[in-house]
């Protein structure tokens, strides 16, 4: 019987597949990473392996949607006025960085023999580091928070903006290219400046009220499209008027860091950009043309080494004129020595013009690779020799993996009695975040000063985008008892470490609680009603220390009947709700009541 064909890209998915599945865990079991994994998966399934898929080009073009994605989420990480404390690093260190590596490798390619034009596309593109490569690495070693994560990042993204006047550089020096008028980059300046404007002013004042009109329809799937709809919607048109789609999508991400649905958006991006991320790497490997490594490997080894060593110790040397410590300075330079993705673009972009030809176009590919291949490699190495050094107490300043510690409390639930245990936190100076699923909830509390987000308090990714993993208390103040038990089921699993505070909404669920092991709980009426009793007591002309001493005692009974109940059910100890208090000093020895029926609770 005849069968179907399998549909396009059918047997292609499943080799990356496979291959992603072997490689990557041997990888990271090697303590390389997981980007090695990728380029090695590459290497070997790509045309210059086993051949089983002939070219990297179509598998990048969409893979490099996962560096779109990439800077979507780290925007989303970034609110403004953070990206604005940040401006000296992305606009003082950056720059120094392109414009210094730039003109020390077009340098080392003029003594090359090279000419000028193909010494400056050369050096400058060789001189722009891999974005995708570096914040993974920062990203799975838990270090993109840190100063110098921080510091890196500022370079890797005036390195993306960095593209732009270079590929306007081809024309000027391609052999058959036209003279360009000033009218002409008049114009394609002011394109670029309407559509910047017109991603921030979106973002700005259109994203929040779409995404608060979409969570009201409750669909998962409506947010996540949505979602995906704006990091490369602003990518696509950043790409049309020349620039990077991920500064487009970067600008975005930024533009939403202050929305309520931050966190949710966050969760719901990763898997994508997680995959195609992989992907690119993937691609990456597949493009490295062992034969020509191979025949002219003292050029391709020269050009690594060259790159690497040159961007290394100057970018260690201006980390630390700009106020980075020694082993601050030396993990951005480990970090950010090896070519970019960038590259592939503005050297293809120089082949085409006929700046220089097929073999240099192969040559500076397979440099930039190789230096990719190595990053995680030096890394490594770096981080093995300085914990060497450590332990003879050469150094002081050891790796830091985390942010300074703070207290940090996840508020969960942010009705009423979740905004007064927030104020009452905040009052101290507690770092509070907070997570609720009412949109217009969120928006009132947002109005008021508070940090409140969008969000599922049953997925998991959703609570550690929200910061559980950092936070030394979880406070449950959630209405509903099911969607609570399903909430502290997760924290248990995913963030053990955490303390669990939990708002009980009846004595039922208060007992529940209490088996679950919370570490404490409290009925959300039981002190309200107490204080009102007080009142009610003193209306009636009864003395205070008399008042004092009833609520002392109902509170003792109170606590008997729960260890009562908690073994003989909710029944149990109801005999205690009815006696009478005893004064002290042995008057009124009676301890029994006539209370009426109709007082029973």
């Amino acid at each position: 019987m005849a069968t179907d064909a399998a549909p396009p890209f059918f047997f292609e998915s499943l080799t990356v597949l496979a291959a992603t599945v072997a490689s990557v865990p041997i990888a990271r079991k090697l303590g390389l990473g997981s980007v090695v994994g990728y380029l090695a998966a590459g290497l070997v399934i790509g045309p210059h392996g086993f051949d089983f898929i002939r070219s990297a080009v179509e598998i990048r073009s969409v893979a490099e949607l996962g560096v779109v994605l990439l800077l979507f989420v780290i925007g989303l990480e970034l609110e403004p006025a953070r990206l604005w404390r940040m401006k000296g690093d992305i606009f003082g260190l950056g720059t120094s960085q392109v414009l210094l590596c730039g003109m020390a490798l077009v340098a080392v390619a003029l003594l090359g023999g090279l000419s000028l034009e193909v010494a400056l596309i050369a050096g400058f593109g060789l001189a722009l580091s891999s974005t995708a490569f570096a914040l993974q690495i920062l990203q799975e070693r838990g270090q993109l928070t840190t100063s110098y994560g921080q510091r890196a990042f500022g370079i890797l993204l005036l390195q993306d903006m960095a593209i732009v006047p270079l590929l306007a550089m081809i024309p000027v020096l391609s052999p058959r290219g036209g003279e360009t008028r000033g009218a002409d980059i008049a114009i394609e300046l002011g394109i670029t400046v309407a559509a910047v404007a017109g991603v921030v002013l979106a973002g700005r004042y259109l994203l929040t009220p779409l995404f608060s009109l979409l969570a009201r329809a409750r669909a998962r799937e409506v947010m996540l499209a949505a979602a995906l709809l704006v990091a490369l919607g602003s990518g696509g048109i950043m790409h049309a008027v020349g620039l990077s789609m991920a500064l487009g999508a970067f600008l975005a991400g930024v533009m939403l860091s202050e929305s309520s649905f931050r966190h949710s958006l966050e969760a719901d991006i990763e898997p994508f950009r997680s995959l195609l991320m992989g992907l690119f790497f993937i691609s990456v490997g597949m493009s490295l043309d062992l034969p020509v490594v191979l025949a002219q490997w003292w050029l391709v080894l020269a050009g690594v080494v060259a790159t690497m060593v040159l961007k290394g110790v100057l970018i260690w040397g201006l980390s630390r004129l700009f106020g980075s410590s020694n082993s601050d300075a030396l993990r951005i330079a480990v970090t950010l020595p090896q070519g970019g993705e960038f590259a592939f673009v503005l050297f293809t972009a120089a082949a085409v013009a006929g700046i220089f030809g097929r073999d240099m176009l192969t040559l500076l590919i397979a440099v930039v690779v190789v230096s990719m291949l190595l990053t995680p490699v030096a890394c490594l190495a770096h981080d093995m020799l300085a914990r060497r050094l450590q332990r003879h107490g050469v150094v002081t300043d050891a790796i830091e993996t985390f942010e300074e510690a703070m207290p940090t409390v996840l508020v969960v639930g942010f009705g009423r009695f979740g905004m007064m245990v927030s104020q009452m936190l905040t009052s101290e100076g507690v770092e509070v975040i907070a997570l609720d699923n009412r949109p217009e909830r969120v928006a009132y509390a947002r109005k008021l000063g508070y940090r409140v987000y969008v969000g599922d308090a049953t997925r998991p990714d959703v609570l550690e985008a929200a910061g559980a993993g950092r936070a030394v208390l979880v406070a449950l103040c959630i209405e509903n008892d099911k969607v609570m038990g399903q909430a502290i089921d997760l924290i248990r699993a995913h963030f053990p470490e955490a303390k669990l505070f939990c708002r009980a909404t009846d004595r039922v669920h208060a007992l529940e609680l209490t088996r679950r092991g919370v570490d404490y709980h409290i009925r959300e009426t039981f002190e309200s009603s107490v204080h009102f009793g007080r009142a009610a007591l003193a209306e009636l002309g009864i003395p205070s220390d008399r008042i004092a001493e009833i609520e002392e005692d109902v509170r003792l009974r109170d606590r008997e009947r729960m260890e009562l109940q908690m073994q003989g059910g909710p029944m149990a100890g109801a005999d205690t709700l009815h006696r009478v208090t005893p004064r002290r000093g042995g008057e009124g020895e009676d301890t029994t009541s006539e209370t009426p029926p109709e007082t029973k609770r």
